[in-house]
């Protein structure tokens, strides 16, 4: 299965970014706003980092490319304007490396600029268009503050299946330390990730990606992400720890990934728990790299098939701009 990282018939993108020399001179022609942020953040300084820029219609894709780069967070949003477009608010999310179809903490952190920037607390719901396509997304308040950021992900599309002793090579782990009777399988939800269901929060704090088994991996399959979780956690109060890699977008680890999150939603309802309508549950992730996040999911079946949501806090961490 494959979701082209930057076309979309739906949301309008399309095109191809090439790696060009270095360019002189500024790369943006006015002053360009942004912000930081920790998203899915229990607390100051947790969580996964991420950079907002905002009215950013008039930058260039490499250029976006570009300074995703220099920022060098997992991931960089940039919102193209204030106004919606179609009733929704268009936004491009990129990686040091490319331009990709959905991020889950990138589309929270967004929202969150717009909604505290711009909107103000009465503003519960909104909905902005990426690659993949729209994607709702909803606010909850504590008093007059946000409290939790919420997003509605595409339906669950699931592609071919991975044997375990690839997975667990292509991670450095025993064949043994990846659960049996469970699938190795590629999920989608807005980006596509292979899922591998591993024993123990042990074992997850041991997995490093093979380089070379991983391009194996890849070039058998088509995987470029790689979702591993355990259902042992730090805390009683959540029930799966996980960790995310993915190497050929310029991420050598993320600290919490809410487009994963998203597919371990729809597999656990459909794999680990398939005699119930729903599922609801929080996930740990980042403690390997010490920005230790949590993130919630949920998935219930309906009529119209599965609907799955992610949310979690954000912390503003910084305004700037780049000159």
């Amino acid at each position: 299965m494959g979701i082209s990282p930057i076309t979309s018939s739906r949301s309008g993108f399309s095109g191809t970014i090439e790696m060009d020399a270095p360019v002189r001179g500024r790369l943006i022609a006015v002053e360009q706003n942004f912000y930081l942020l920790d998203v899915f953040a229990e607390g100051q300084y947790s969580g996964n980092q991420l950079a907002v820029f905002r009215n950013a219609a008039h930058i260039k894709a490499d250029d976006m490319r570009r300074l995703a780069a220099e920022v060098h967070f997992s991931e960089t949003a940039f919102i193209m304007s204030d106004e919606p477009w179609s009733g929704a608010y268009a936004m491009r999310v990129f990686t040091p490396a490319e331009e990709i179809p959905f991020s889950g903490h990138a589309v929270l952190g967004a929202a969150y600029v717009l909604q505290t920037e711009l909107f103000g607390s009465s503003y519960p719901q909104m909905a902005v268009d990426l690659p993949c396509g729209r994607v709702n997304i909803a606010f909850t308040y504590r008093y007059t503050a946000v409290d939790l950021v919420w997003m509605t992900h595409l339906p669950p599309e699931y592609g071919g299946t991975v044997e375990r002793h690839a997975a667990a090579a292509a991670v450095g782990l025993d064949v043994s330390e990846v659960i049996e009777g469970l699938p190795v399988i590629q999920v989608s939800t807005g980006m596509p990730f292979l899922m591998i269901p591993v024993r123990s929060r042990l074992a997850l704090a041991r997995a490093r990606v093979d380089t070379q088994k991983y391009v194996s991996l890849r070039e058998a399959t088509g995987v470029r992400s790689l979702y591993l979780f355990a259902p042992e956690t730090y805390s009683a109060d959540n029930r799966f720890s996980a960790r995310m890699f993915a190497p050929d977008y310029g991420i050598h680890e993320d600290a919490a990934t809410g487009a994963g999150a998203g597919c371990l939603a729809a597999y656990v309802l459909d794999y680990m728990t398939p005699e119930f309508d729903a599922t609801d549950f929080s996930i740990e992730q980042g403690y390997e790299i010490w920005r230790p996040s949590l993130l919630f999911a949920r998935a219930r079946r309906g009529v119209e098939g599965m609907r799955v949501d992610v949310g979690g806090r954000v912390q503003m961490v910084a305004r700037g701009s780049f000159v």
